[in-house]
């Protein structure tokens, strides 16, 4: 989360809002993404271990469009593809008190605010028991350069 305020405050100093999106996950970590709206398309910035699941152009016509482009990439250190929801837009300017921008203290109120808003689902029951297991070679491309100190273990 701390990738995508740093984002977040970068697009802010060159003009835009400083939104996130929280893009949730079930046996892995979630993931949040700074957002920014071009010619009313969307784009984002984050931080990840896992390659495939940092920047996006700014060309998708929806918040779901959007988070639908990370549903191939989203998977756990099973293969297990985890990518179930996302949220609306958050304007981190709610969380000025804090001073999100700057502070050195811990930044868990605003992940804890995120974890509680409502999402929105991406796949249905149905679909969740018919999907594929990501490949090892996606798996390996993905994995590049990461700390695997930093990786969610899942269940």
């Amino acid at each position: 989360m701390e990738g995508a305020l740093f984002a977040a405050a970068c697009l802010e100093n060159i003009g835009y809002p400083p939104l996130v999106l929280d893009l949730q996950a079930f046996n892995d970590d979630d993931h949040v993404i700074a957002i920014y709206k071009v010619n009313g398309f969307w784009g984002a910035v984050a931080k990840s271990n896992f390659t495939t699941l940092r920047f996006r152009e700014p060309v998708y016509k929806s918040l779901r469009e959007l988070s639908m482009s990370y549903f191939d990439f989203y998977f756990n250190l099973k293969g297990e593809k985890s990518l179930r929801a996302y949220s609306l837009p958050h304007d981190l300017n709610k969380f000025n008190d804090m001073n999100w921008r700057t502070t050195e203290e811990d930044v868990e109120d605003i992940g804890y605010y995120l974890d509680m808003v409502r999402h929105f689902p991406l796949v249905s029951k149905e679909q969740i028991k018919k999907l594929e297991n990501s490949t090892d070679s996606l798996m390996k491309s993905s994995l590049l350069g990461s700390n695997p100190a930093g990786l969610y273990i899942p269940d």
